[in-house]
């Protein structure tokens, strides 16, 4: 195992970026358009900031093996497949999403973000539980 920060950075960063996307959501349900912006820009740049992360830590430490066994790696293969494919058909997602609404096309801008939202969510959610359970709870000894 290595001693690396990075992968409980890199969860942190997922968990900030989910927390970003439920306050985005819930400032725009009020109206409150600025605090949406805030938050979902702030995201964006939360989940620029795990990706540099992640790319750095993979070059120097490569992939950290399951250790889990039985019924469980099912599920965590199930979530780290769906989590990696969902994480790289969700940046031209997140890409036309915050176009659409810089450009002010906010009827196209709702349209897509009713996909892009709850990938995202899913995508950040699930980067922490794969953290957990790779990590934490079936760690390398």
């Amino acid at each position: 195992m290595n001693d690396s920060i990075l992968p409980h950075l890199n969860a942190a960063l997922n968990a900030t970026s989910f927390v970003l996307l439920v306050a985005g959501l819930y400032f725009i349900s009020r109206g409150r358009v600025a605090a949406h912006r805030a938050c979902m820009i702030s995201a964006l740049v939360v989940s620029g900031l795990f990706l540099v992360s992640y790319v750095v830590y993979h070059s120097q430490y490569g992939s950290m093996r399951f250790k889990g066994q039985g019924f469980i790696r099912p599920i965590y293969f199930t979530i780290l497949i769906t989590h990696v494919t969902l994480a790289a058909a969700i940046v031209p997602l997140i890409t036309v999403t915050l176009r659409r609404a810089l450009r002010g096309d906010f009827y196209r801008h709702r349209r897509i973000a009713r996909w892009t939202y709850p990938l995202w969510l899913y995508v950040s959610i699930t980067g922490v539980v794969v953290y957990l359970m790779l990590y934490r709870l079936y760690p390398a000894r």
